[in-house]
């Protein structure tokens, strides 16, 4: 009994040091699909929320109709339709390419509101001041109003960071070989799930621990009243 519980435990330690290679290739696609969508959803989450203030409300209307839109539809649902609707407009993307805007507009949803309540958390006084000075709006923003949002944003984004990759194993359902996807795949060729998907979980728990350590580092070093322009 001990001899086969050994061998049992030999085996399973032998099959788990042969899948990890093959898992680290879907963590590489996953880490990439991670920080693509995120910046995709910085990017196009600042465009949003500063069309959002815009004063026109014939602009700010609709911007606030499409945030609200993909903030409150699935993922799966966006994701389905960018792969199997817009080929028949003759839009074609590749899986991962897919996946990864799929990412970035819905979590765009949330980075805009994250992006205007920290532009509406800086003081009235600063607008007044750069007002004062005869700054262009460009300037305003760049050299008074986001130094100072960016403190105020950090923690918000970074869980957003962190939900991005807990959502990416949802791009297997259009084929894209991220972890959890070759973790499965393995379980179905061996009939094996519980150590491939062990060691996924043990993966996105490093990963994600890390990435909290990295941005509460980079809380601690960003100055409360902003970032300084010099």
């Amino acid at each position: 009994m001990l001899f086969g519980l050994h061998w049992n435990l030999s085996s399973n330690w032998a099959f788990a040091a042969s899948i990890v290679p093959i898992l680290l290739h879907g963590l590489v696609v996953t880490v990439e699909a991670t920080v693509l969508g995120f910046l995709l959803a910085l990017t196009l989450g600042l465009l949003l929320a500063l069309l959002r203030t815009v004063p026109l409300k014939i602009i700010a209307w609709p911007v606030a109709f499409v945030i609200e839109f993909v903030r409150d539809t699935p993922l799966l649902v966006q994701l389905y339709f960018l792969y199997f609707v817009l080929p028949d407009f003759g839009i074609t993307m590749p899986a991962f390419l897919t996946g990864t805007i799929a990412l970035g507009v819905q979590y765009s949803a949330y980075t805009s509101e994250v992006y205007r309540a920290g532009l509406e958390a800086v003081p009235r006084g600063q607008w007044e001041a750069a007002r004062a000075l005869n700054l262009t709006t460009l300037r305003t923003y760049r050299d008074v109003i986001v130094p100072q949002a960016i403190p105020r944003i950090v923690p918000a984004m970074a869980n957003y960071l962190i939900s991005i990759m807990k959502d990416t194993p949802i791009l297997s359902a259009v084929t894209v070989m991220e972890m959890l996807n070759v973790a499965k795949i393995i379980g179905d060729r061996t009939f094996r799930y519980m150590i491939p998907l062990t060691i996924v979980g043990i993966l996105f728990l490093i990963f994600t621990l890390l990435s909290s350590m990295a941005v509460r580092y980079l809380e601690s070093r960003l100055p409360r009243q902003g970032i300084p322009l010099k």
